[in-house]
């Protein structure tokens, strides 16, 4: 055999002349082999030189989840007494061989997971003992072969996420046993067979991302079994089944993105079990059926961009299991209950683009759990409630579009998770409160169209992560703060305005009356500034003086402190000279050194006396640095630190006294890859070949991180401003400021960190930080590199096109780029899976972005 493991038990520690005592291997009592199972053991090679005729016997053969490649050998066809055949998880290619017809005793055949393509083979119908049929997660293509109506045994039948085309074979309506089809996201087109209605015994159907039409199977639940019905992202018309209203089995149901429609009122049942209810972006009307505040086990109600009518029943209130509700963009009218207060486990409430009227219930802060809440385009009226500053993981507050009026709140303040704020097109008035600058990991920021007045200057100097404000239309006056935000804004982002000035080109200068704010008593200032000049000027003099001392004095002190053994510095250097000449070469982190700002604080570009520059991550405050276990976070920074790779930022420690906590890296030049896909100048020069290689270093370090560093790394929080770039284009992932070091026995559950459109879905759900998140984060960053854009709202859409959707502002690929790119974006589709257990590791990931086959573009 050609083998080569890794694994605990590897081939070749078989030795010995009695391979009935080998691990893996099961013999019968004439010592004849019958079961051989490697699953799990870290094999790597081929298939294709085993001896199968030496295996006459064999009735199992287990190679799962290891690292075989090449063909599938047709000698395998010799197992004549094979009924279990697993070779899922790895990387083998190639057909199927039509030889394996000839396996008449096989029960179970496992092909998941591989890279397997061309056509399901005919001979597969010969295989009549089957129970068990799984092909998801290859590269077949061609149609569903019509003699799979054959298989009168089969229990599961898996087929998803492969190029399948074609309409459901009618012989399909012949495996009457059949528990589990999963069809999901294939090429199926046109309307389902009739005789799907004779498939009584399932208990899992998926439909789900293909191109079918018609109506959905009426029948479906006859029998009572379905327990997870998923049919979304089709073109299904009509309404919804009869059977499915009775069908008390149900756990799941998922029908969004169809052309669905009819009245939902009484279209639903009581199910008991059920957890998740999925029906946007239909054409259903009614008001929300009754039964459901009888589901108490529902988690998520997800009914939105429908025409439903009506009132929110307050009896949801008593559904103390709903992690989601979302209501939005429908017809409902009347007030938001307060008895939604009650729903203590809620993570989102989304009720927008309604006609809701009334107050907001003030019993909506007592949501505790609450991240998202989003009550825009509506009639709201009367204030914001100051209650709502107790929501404290609340990370999206939009509440635009409204006709709420009087102050913000300046409880507003303390929701320090919030990362974006939409208070725009209200009546809002007086001044915008100075608490909201404790909003340090806020991104996004639109008071616009309100009638807010006043300074401004002082509110935002501490909002470091702020990237985006629009302030447009109000009566604010004043300097603008000179902070990120602010730069990057337009004259747009301000205009109608009172009196602003500062940081935005299109504005007047400030002078020194707008620096310090109008006085409204000209001519007493008139009368006392003869008089108080002198005085004036004599307090400036000593003033600055007093403050240069006190500069130079708290300089020397940090090093003093630092030096006394107050100072505790995790570096690969020495810990206090870097410290002290840190502080020298940042003025002690003067604003004019900074280059940039994240959600924990601000970076700084220090250039030592040696030659040497750093980039430093200064977090935003010393005692944000709160260390449950210095012993673990020494490990978790030592972990880090000793991670070494052509695509990773060099961190080279850590540094923390009384006055600054700060990471110490590697320092890049030519900023990050979300800066180069935004400059219009750069990108021209961006071209395919390089996007090619940026998305392959970001696999290649990601697969580093999760597989070859001890204890894995998991990034947490990927994103195009955390990928930096070197001159020759070559992909550096940096800022693990948020990384958590996975330790197998420990818990990974922690606060959400990581960027919104980037962020798996799961997160919505758990904290519970998996390698998969980062994998999520890399298709999601690798669809912005290929289309300019951070949107994965099509990565499911089996209508999307790739021509029309790569970035338009660079030459269209050809040749073997073309098949490059085409290829990666199937990788980044297949990345995005909803759930963490379809997305491939980083490892396959990067490992087949290497070989970058091309494929056909149609």
């Amino acid at each position: 055999a050609t083998l080569d493991s890794q694994g605990r038990y590897a081939p070749s520690s078989w030795n010995g002349s009695n391979p009935c005592s080998w691990h893996g291997i099961n013999c019968n009592p004439l010592g004849s082999i019958t079961s051989l199972n490697l699953s799990n053991s870290a094999i790597h090679g081929t298939l294709r030189h085993l001896n199968f005729s030496r295996l006459p016997n064999l009735v199992a053969l287990k190679l799962a989840n290891n690292s075989f490649s090449g063909n599938i050998p047709p000698s395998m066809a010799n197992l004549a007494k094979l009924a279990h055949l697993d070779l899922s998880r790895n990387n083998l290619s190639g057909n199927i061989p039509t030889q394996l017809g000839s396996l008449r005793s096989l029960q179970i055949l496992e092909f998941s997971r591989n890279k397997l393509s061309g056509p399901i083979p005919q001979e597969i119908g010969n295989l009549t003992s089957l129970l068990t049929l799984t092909l998801s997660e290859n590269y077949f293509s061609g149609s569903i072969p019509d003699s799979i109506g054959k298989l009168g045994n089969l229990a599961i039948l898996l087929l998803d996420e492969n190029n399948i085309s074609g309409s459901i074979p009618s012989s399909i309506g012949n495996l009457s046993k059949l528990t589990q089809l999963s069809l999901r996201v294939n090429n199926l087109v046109g309307f389902l067979p009739i005789g799907i209605n004779n498939l009584t015994c399932l208990a899992l159907l998926r439909l789900s991302t293909n191109d079918f039409v018609g109506q959905l199977p009426q029948q479906i639940c006859g029998s009572q079994t379905l327990v997870n019905f998923t049919a979304f992202n089709n073109h299904f018309t009509g309404p919804i089944p009869r059977t499915l209203k009775n069908c008390s089995s149900l756990c799941r149901l998922r029908l969004q993105n169809n052309l669905l429609k009819g009245n939902l009122t009484d279209a639903l049942g009581v199910y008991p079990n059920l957890d998740y209810l999925e029906l946007s972006t239909n054409e259903f009307y009614g008001v929300l059926p009754p039964t459901l505040v009888e589901c108490r086990n529902l988690k998520s109600l997800i009914i939105s961009n429908n025409k439903i009518s009506g009132t929110i029943p307050p009896q949801l209130g008593n559904m103390n299991q709903l992690h989601k509700l979302v209501l939005s963009s429908n017809d409902i009218v009347g007030e938001i209950p307060k008895d939604l207060g009650k729903l203590k486990l809620l993570l989102e409430l989304s009720l927008g683009c309604n006609h809701l009227e009334g107050h907001i219930p003030q019993e909506l802060g007592g949501l505790l759990s609450l991240q998202k809440l989003e009550i825009a385009r509506n009639n709201l009226s009367g204030s914001i409630r100051t209650e709502l500053g107790g929501c404290s993981k609340l990370q999206f507050l939009n509440l635009s579009r409204n006709n709420l009026e009087n102050s913000i709140p300046v409880e507003i303040g303390n929701l320090r998770s919030l990362r974006i704020l939409d208070l725009s097109q209200n009546l809002l008035t007086g001044v915008i409160p100075g608490q909201l600058q404790q909003l340090y990991r806020l991104e996004i920021l639109n008071f616009s169209h309100n009638q807010l007045s006043g300074l401004i200057e002082s509110t935002f100097s501490d909002m470091v992560s702020l990237t985006s404000i629009d302030i447009s239309y109000n009566e604010l006056e004043g300097p603008l703060p000179n902070v990120l935000a602010f730069r990057n804004a337009t004259i747009e982002d301000v205009r109608g305005n009172k009196g602003l000035c500062g940081v935005i080109a299109s504005l007047n200068p400030c002078t020194a009356t707008t620096s310090k704010g109008k006085n409204k008593n000209k001519k007493l200032l008139l009368i006392l500034i003869p008089t108080l000049g002198c005085l004036l000027l004599l307090l400036l003099v000593v003033g600055i003086s007093n403050i240069v001392c006190r500069r130079s004095r708290k300089i020397e002190t940090s090093w003093n402190n630092g030096h006394n053994g107050n100072l505790w510095a995790i570096l690969s250097f020495n810990g206090n000279v870097v410290y002290k000449s840190i502080i020298e070469a940042t003025e002690e982190f003067d604003a004019k050194y900074c280059i940039g700002v994240g959600g924990h604080g601000s970076v700084y570009k220090a250039h030592l006396q040696t030659g040497e520059t750093f980039a430093v991550k200064k977090f935003k405050e010393a005692a944000e640095v709160k260390i449950a276990s210095q012993k673990a976070f020494e490990r978790e920074i030592h972990a880090l630190i000793e991670a070494r790779h052509r695509n990773i930022i060099k961190l080279y420690g850590f540094c923390s006294s009384s006055q600054h906590s700060f990471l110490v890296y590697e320092f890049l030049e030519s900023g990050n890859l979300k800066d180069v896909l935004n400059d219009e100048k750069r990108i021209t020069t961006f071209d395919w070949n390089k996007r090619v290689n940026v998305i392959k270093g970001v696999a290649y370090a990601l697969s580093y991180m999760h597989h070859e560093c001890s204890p894995p790394i998991v990034h947490r929080d990927m994103s195009s401003k955390n990928i930096l770039m070197d001159e020759e284009y070559e992909a550096h992932v940096s800022d693990f400021g948020t990384a958590k070091v996975l330790h197998p026995y420990s818990s990974n559950w922690t606060s959400f960190g990581g960027t919104f459109g980037y962020a798996a879905p799961e997160l919505a759900y758990t904290m519970e930080v998996k390698e998969k998140c980062d994998v999520y984060s890399f298709g999601v960053v690798t669809l912005e590199v290929i289309m300019a854009s951070s949107s994965s709202s099509n990565s499911t859409s089996s209508c999307w096109l790739l021509k029309q959707a790569l970035d338009q502002r660079i030459p269209y690929p050809d040749g073997d780029t073309l098949g490059q790119v085409a290829f990666i974006v199937m990788m980044a589709f297949t990345c995005l899976s909803a759930k963490p257990e379809h997305r491939p590791n980083m490892q396959r990931v990067s490992q087949e972005i290497s070989a970058c086959r091309s494929i056909m573009i149609g």
